[in-house]
């Protein structure tokens, strides 16, 4: 049998082997046939993505660094959504960059330990937020219904307990899924259906018994799902922009939807989402749109007594040469 020892040892592409009177292949790397071969859409959906990618980089920078240096905001609340703005950093930038690449690139491989590293850290971060959505909506549910008893349930060593639960339980789960789909036999086509490594397609080139990965991808999405319900209509929003697209993806069974509805949903949860969760709790909530206005007025407020202080200077040496 091919195992991922045997995977990393083996120079060239691939070697084709006759094993259990079935085709399998040893890879070294994937090709990702991407979302399309046309060169000029390929401009204009690098373009569209990269615009994404930094407006979700810029939208949740900006939360971030709101959320560290204005004190007002040092609740539980905030800093549940300032670790779901760096998880969005995080998580589009997992697929992101390769992306873009393969938009500019001839060659749009990705090595077998790259595309097992992208898968880990993929399902690291993507379980981590749908864990900490569950968080969140807990501590809202806290914060409405048993307002009294908010402060003793939601002390600040509670809340990075529970961040750090999300973040180990997320690390162990995405972990499982990458030793066992990286102990999978692949059949002898290595092009992968795809513009980034995920569980889903790997697992339609894979040869052999794969119930038990299905059965893992699927279990775990569903009680996820179930966990994350809300209160409030801007978390909530979130809830259904993330569990949406991802419950269709994993829950759904292999062969019940096409590469194109999956590719749509993949677009919505790694790009579309992490640039709208910023403006979603931005938008509706005062204290943060209050937060940015009095640091950014701050900040231009400096700017303008710089450019009179120096304006000012110029003046003054400007008529100590005239005497």
């Amino acid at each position: 049998m091919v195992t991922a020892s045997s995977y990393l040892h083996t120079s060239g592409r691939h070697v084709s082997l006759r094993c259990d009177q079935k085709n399998e292949t040893i890879v070294n790397e994937f090709l990702l046939l991407g979302l399309t071969n046309i060169q000029e859409l390929e401009a204009i959906l690098f373009v569209i993505f990269l615009t994404l990618y930094l407006i979700s980089l810029a939208g949740n920078g900006a939360i971030v660094m709101i959320i560290i240096s204005e004190p007002c905001l040092h609740s539980p609340m905030y800093f549940f959504l300032g670790n779901l703005s760096c998880l969005d950093i995080c998580y589009s930038t997992v697929t992101m960059p390769k992306v873009l690449e393969n938009f500019l690139s001839t060659h749009k491989a990705i090595s077998f330990l790259g595309c097992i590293t992208q898968l880990h850290f993929f399902h690291f971060l993507g379980s981590s937020e749908a864990i900490l959505l569950a968080i969140m909506a807990f501590e809202r549910f806290v914060a409405i219904c048993n307002p009294l008893h908010y402060l003793v349930f939601m002390k600040h060593q509670v809340c990075l307990q529970l961040v750090t639960v999300a973040w180990v339980i997320s690390f162990f789960y995405a972990l499982m899924h990458s030793i066992m789909t990286s102990q999978l036999n692949f059949c002898q086509s290595h092009q992968l259906n795809h513009f980034f490594c995920d569980v889903k397609p790997l697992l339609e080139l894979a040869c052999g018994n794969t119930v038990l990965n299905q059965w893992l991808l699927s279990s775990h999405s569903w009680n996820m799902l179930q966990k994350a319900l809300s209160t409030c209509a801007s978390h909530f929003m979130v809830v259904c922009l993330f569990y949406g697209p991802m419950g269709f993806t994993y829950i759904h069974p292999t062969s019940g939807s096409s590469m194109a509805q999956d590719w749509i949903v993949a677009i919505m949860y790694s790009a579309v989402t992490p640039v709208l969760n910023p403006l979603i709790y931005t938008l509706r909530n005062k204290e943060v749109k209050f937060a940015f206005k009095k640091v950014f007025g701050r900040k231009c407020f400096f700017l303008k007594n710089c450019k009179m202080y120096h304006y000012c200077d110029l003046r003054l040496s400007t008529t100590t040469d005239l005497h």
